[in-house]
């Protein structure tokens, strides 16, 4: 079968190589379409990251580079191994691609998404969404039912805007404010409005203001560069502040002006992974009893951003901005991200 595999930075190709085989335990699945996530151009441009480095196996999967990329993946149940119950050969369904140890503090806890040893498929091994075929673990795979394969490609990245829509306790009716409508901010966004939440969102990219404004994903688009987003916010919600802010941009002055936006006693989330240490005004968020939280990928989440889409309080149908095919992926998929990344929010892949 064909699987796009990561050699080294700069270095990934269309590999053929053998189908993986179904154990006692797992599912196999035929890949409809794997969405290129932000993490594997980092991948192709500067790995191993994620990716275990040569002579370095990852410790649950035990691999090294070569490995199929791609996380954000749907497809259909082709044979099931010995002992899987509730579910069936035919079945459309996305992976939540962990690998995870089971054993430490963390996994014993039930915060399996802190694992010490923890990894994901598509990037430290187990195959991924990047290839025709994937056997995972059947505790990872999850039906989508009656959602098209293609939209149920983006419940993994949605999954993320929701395990961090959690982590902010923030409710119905509630304002929120999301500083930065990249990928992950846009996706975000919709989960809170598909929850009832009144949503700011703050960019400064004119096709990310767009894309924000016809999706519909938030209540009001401001641009820091052109409007005093703390007196809109302020404004909105009669002086009290948001009751939560998601920082989704990794930049300093994003993060500033979300913990100047909250209200007193509010919740600022921190969804970006950051490519530098960046500069905390502790000050304001002790004086305004700020409760600055993180939060990574995703527990549980699965099937209640499964049901958002099911429902249609989600659509992600308009965030889909490209299909290609497995050997367009660099030039068509990494290019577009590296060098017209405004005009891109999800590009899939049909492997």
């Amino acid at each position: 079968m064909k699987a796009l595999r990561f050699h080294g930075p700069g270095d990934v190709r269309v590999d053929e190589i053998d189908e993986p085989t179904v154990r006692p335990g797992t599912v196999k699945i035929a890949v409809a379409w794997c969405g290129i996530c932000g993490t594997d151009l980092h991948e192709f441009l500067e790995g191993p990251i994620f990716v275990p480095a040569d002579g370095h196996p990852h410790p649950l999967s035990g691999e090294t580079p070569p490995v199929t990329l791609g996380h954000e993946f749907s497809g259909t149940v082709e044979e099931l191994g010995e002992g899987v119950e509730g579910l069936a050969v035919g079945d459309g369904v996305v992976v939540e691609p962990y690998f995870v140890c089971d054993d430490c503090d963390p996994c014993r806890s039930g915060n399996y998404n802190l694992c010490t040893r923890m990894g994901f498929i598509g990037l430290a091994g187990g195959g991924g969404g990047l290839g025709e075929k994937v056997v995972v673990d059947a505790r990872w795979v999850h039906p989508v039912g009656d959602v098209p394969l293609d939209q149920a490609a983006l419940v993994e990245p949605l999954a993320v805007g929701h395990h961090a829509v959690e982590r902010s306790g923030v409710q119905a009716g509630q304002t929120a404010f999301v500083g930065g409508a990249g990928p992950i901010g846009l996706l975000l966004a919709a989960v809170l409005k598909g929850i009832g939440v009144r949503t700011v969102l703050s960019e400064v990219s004119s096709a990310r203001k767009e894309k924000a404004r016809e999706t519909g994903v938030a209540d009001l688009v401001l641009d820091p560069t052109v409007d005093d987003v703390p007196a809109r916010v302020a404004e909105l919600t009669g002086g009290r502040g948001a009751d939560v802010a998601f920082e989704c941009a990794g930049v300093d002055a994003v993060l500033d002006l979300c913990l100047e936006v909250v209200r007193p006693a509010g919740v600022v989330v921190n969804v970006s992974i950051w490519g530098h240490r960046p500069v905390v005004d502790v000050a304001t968020i002790v004086l305004k009893e700020i409760d600055l939280r993180g939060t990574i990928a995703y527990r549980r989440d699965h099937a209640a951003t499964i049901e958002l889409v099911a429902s249609g309080r989600v659509d992600p149908a308009p965030f889909i901005t490209a299909r290609i095919a497995l050997e367009e992926v660099v030039e068509e998929g990494f290019d577009t991200l590296v060098h017209r990344k405004d005009t891109a929010v999800k590009i899939l892949v049909h492997p």
